[in-house]
């Protein structure tokens, strides 16, 4: 290999040595008949000197032989800025066309460009960055799970489609006429199979498909960290998860983190934070003021029935503008109402702020504890959909007046979640994690017949309001889980034809056991700092599923359609 030196990797102790560089050009500047060229590869850039004329630009790949040199100006923002290099040979190894967008961390274009050109959007230094911080991450997971006799298995990709969880992809098999696989939304099955197989711990980092819409943290195929522990309560789990957090923070962002994290169960998440992956950044807490206003007279705080009255208070006199974002906000979710009142020097204004009487006024202040300035915002519903609401006001107006400090990182277990969830959609109870989730001991004789009520041995991890990750204690007795799958409506027939394989293990014998799986992309997204999860994925798809890059997906063939139709019918 010609190249004796990276782009990042000299410094004034090299002064004086001959090297060989090889990387892009990233800008070229002409002072008379000087030539000053920055050369870039992944790992940094080096100012180049050369006298002589050349016809090189921006996207070039050279290659340079030359002395390097003390610079006259040094440069602090780069590694390489005490030196330069006076150019003796360049050699153009590949031209470059203009590209489409100028290659710079604070590029003017379009996510769908970038998209396309992700080739090129990859040699900006910010989405470099990412994908090595995500590789380091890797390797943290990768040595800690070893060094804690975790065994590394991979599981299947062409799977079995089962109803349960989000869509599934689905793919055509052709030898199998009519036949299709799924790709997994999880090894959830393989890993728990692993367990009655006799492996004590396992580990893998899996790639995982859902056919789910899109957001900022979700993308159709995601990577997580994946694990299973034989013998093992919720306590085993989180123990060994808060220790891989403890060691990834440090390694990648050099922060100390201390164990054991703070666990809130879902029903004070809900009541504090109105959402079940609080940010715990910033305080702004939920609180219910139906007693406040028990003998109120003013019209949106009467006649209740049942409806809770959710209200936060936040520290600044909040604008029309900001007022008008936060109204949004709360229609967006489903209240079209948001009262507000404003505190300023003991003088109380707003739409409801000009109604309070003198005791609600005395109240308010005591019970958000008021000494600056500040605006309370109001919704009222009923109280889960109250709750929501003012989860997603309390997150946006955090956003508008930027209460969330970036370098701050805050991890916390919720717990004690419901088993069930009741879908509109369907008009019934769904587990609220999969189908093979423990109930809680003390409601081991009652979840089915109590859904409304019952709680999951489940545990999810949650860090700068995101859930990162999540978890349960596994049900093993196959009388228990045929009562699972029986309150979800699946029927017997249902529950042999997706999952007689799997629950014919436990005839066999099986170890209870618990595991967890992470969201790497998530934990790398909100480590880097990235708005989008898009740019810790090397080749992600775009916001309508689609790879703007290679046009997936795409129509088949008529030929292959054909055969498709073949076997679907």
């Amino acid at each position: 290999m010609r190249r004796t030196h990276t782009c990042g990797e000299l410094n004034s102790k090299s002064i004086n040595k001959n090297v060989v560089l090889q990387g892009w050009v990233a800008k070229v500047r002409k002072m008379g008949g000087m030539n000053f060229v920055d050369l870039r590869d992944q790992y940094g850039i080096t100012q180049l000197i050369i006298k002589d004329s050349v016809e090189i630009k921006n996207e070039y790949v050279i290659e340079v032989e030359g002395k390097v040199i003390k610079r006259k100006s040094i440069n602090e923002k780069i590694s390489t800025g005490e030196i330069e290099i006076e150019v003796t040979k360049l050699t153009v190894i590949n031209k470059s066309l203009l590209t489409p967008f100028e290659i710079k961390d604070d590029v003017q274009t379009s996510d769908d460009t970038r998209m396309k050109y992700r080739y090129l959007d990859i040699r900006r230094p910010i989405i470099a960055k990412n994908l090595i911080a995500r590789s380091k991450m890797n390797n943290v997971i990768r040595n800690y799970f070893t060094k804690n006799n975790f065994i590394e298995i991979e599981t299947p990709i062409f799977g079995k489609s089962t109803p349960e969880g989000a869509r599934d992809f689905l793919v055509p098999s052709r030898i199998n006429k009519h036949h299709f696989y799924a790709l997994p939304q999880s090894p959830q099955l393989y890993k728990q199979l692993f367990m009655v197989g006799g492996i004590d711990r396992y580990f893998q980092i899996a790639k995982c498909f859902r056919d789910e819409d899109l957001r900022i943290d979700r993308q159709p195929e995601f990577t997580q960290l994946d694990m299973e522990m034989a013998f093992a309560k919720k306590e085993d789990v989180m123990a060994i998860i808060e220790s891989l957090m403890v060691e990834i923070l440090k390694e990648i962002k050099d922060v100390s983190i201390t164990k054991p994290f703070k666990q809130i169960t879902w029903d004070e998440a809900i009541d504090k934070y109105g959402i079940d992956k609080p940010d715990l950044r910033f305080g702004l807490e939920i609180k219910t003021l139906n007693k406040i206003f028990s003998e109120t007279e003013i019209p949106l705080f009467t006649n209740l029935d049942k409806k809770s009255i959710r209200a936060i208070c936040v520290e600044k006199l909040i604008g029309k503008k900001e007022l008008e974002r936060l109204s949004e906000t709360s229609k967006q979710n489903g209240i079209n109402i948001l009262g507000f009142a404003k505190f300023e020097s003991n003088n109380w204004s707003g739409s409801i702020g000009g109604k309070l009487s003198n005791q609600e006024k005395l109240s308010l202040i005591n019970e958000f504890n008021i000494k600056k300035p500040s605006t309370l915002l109001f919704v009222v519903d009923e109280y889960y959909k109250a709750s929501k609401v003012m989860g997603a006001l309390r997150n946006e107006a955090a956003r508008i007046y930027e209460l969330a400090d970036s370098n701050k990182f805050e991890l916390l277990w919720v717990i004690d979640f419901p088993l069930y969830e009741f879908s509109e959609e369907e008009n019934r109870f769904v587990a609220a994690h999969h189908p093979f989730t423990m109930p809680q001991e003390e409601f081991l004789d009652s979840f089915d017949s109590d859904m409304l009520n019952a709680k999951a041995a489940a545990y999810d991890i949650v860090m700068n309001g995101f859930e990162i990750g999540g978890g349960s204690q596994r049900i093993t007795d196959n009388q228990l889980q045929a009562r699972m799958f029986k309150s979800v409506g699946l029927t017997d027939l249902q529950v042999q034809n997706n999952f007689g394989w799997f629950v014919n293990a436990y005839n066999y014998g099986a170890p209870y056991h618990a595991g967890l799986a992470l969201g790497l992309d998530r934990i790398i997204m909100i480590l880097t700092g990235a708005e989008n999860i898009r740019d810790v994925i090397a080749f992600p798809k775009n916001s309508s599923g689609i790879d703007m890059m290679n046009d997936a997906p795409s129509k088949v063939d008529e030929k292959q359609l054909l055969e498709l139709q073949i076997k679907l019918k």
